[in-house]
């Protein structure tokens, strides 16, 4: 169960609605791309652009045989992103298998971390504009791989896949439910990304899908 913060909300934080007064409650997942030269379970290099299909190895396309090996540098960069948000880092960490069916995913599952992940509960304080600061709590910072692209625009009839991010390492940050209004959450994701940028574990170059 997830605990919520007990802050009281401020009459400035309510919504009006036709049935009375509702409460902003915002938690967030933000994925950020790990810096890394290469993907996190095989060499491609991660590198943002490059022709389609340019950076896919044969671990990437699924091919059959084909054994993913962990990017030690990605682990590394997780457990440095852990320790700028003042996070617990667990010494015991396994990943899973997320299935779903989707053509730019070509193993059929996403390789990612649910019942123990690499970095477990933290907090950041955050500075909304004019008020008071604010403590946040991150419940979890997990690795993950990212999927490929589909491009729908290139034929009337026909979709595209480019495989080049298929691959890439992901940390997923998951927030406690602990900001009462867009200010606040703007202000969380902005400190977020400047912890990243500082510690050079994610580059926050949002246009490139690096952040999101």
């Amino acid at each position: 169960m997830t605990a919520l913060d007990v802050r009281a909300a401020r009459p400035d934080q309510l919504v009006s609605g036709d049935k009375g007064q509702w409460e902003i409650i915002v938690g967030l997942e933000v994925h950020a791309q790990v810096t890394s030269q290469a993907k996190l379970f095989s060499g491609a290099s991660a590198a943002y652009g490059g022709d389609p299909n340019a950076h896919v190895s044969l671990v990437d396309a699924a091919m059959p045989g084909m054994l993913p090996v962990i990017n030690k540098f990605c682990v590394e960069q997780a457990v440095r992103t852990g320790l700028g948000l003042n996070a617990e880092i667990h010494k015991k960490s396994r990943f899973d298998r997320k299935n779903y069916f989707y053509p730019d995913l070509p193993q059929g599952y996403q390789i990612s971390q649910y019942k123990e992940p690499i970095v477990g509960e933290g907090q950041i304080e955050v500075e909304p504009d004019g008020e008071e600061p604010v403590t946040i709590r991150i419940e979890r910072l997990h690795l993950e791989q990212d999927a490929g692209k589909s491009i729908h625009d290139l034929s009337p009839s026909e979709t595209f896949v480019d495989l080049n991010r298929a691959g890439v390492a992901l940390m997923e940050i998951v927030s406690r439910p602990d900001m009462r209004s867009s200010k606040e959450a703007a202000a969380y994701f902005n400190k977020l990304r400047s912890i990243v940028r500082a510690l050079g574990t994610c580059d926050g170059n949002m246009e490139e899908g690096s952040m999101r």
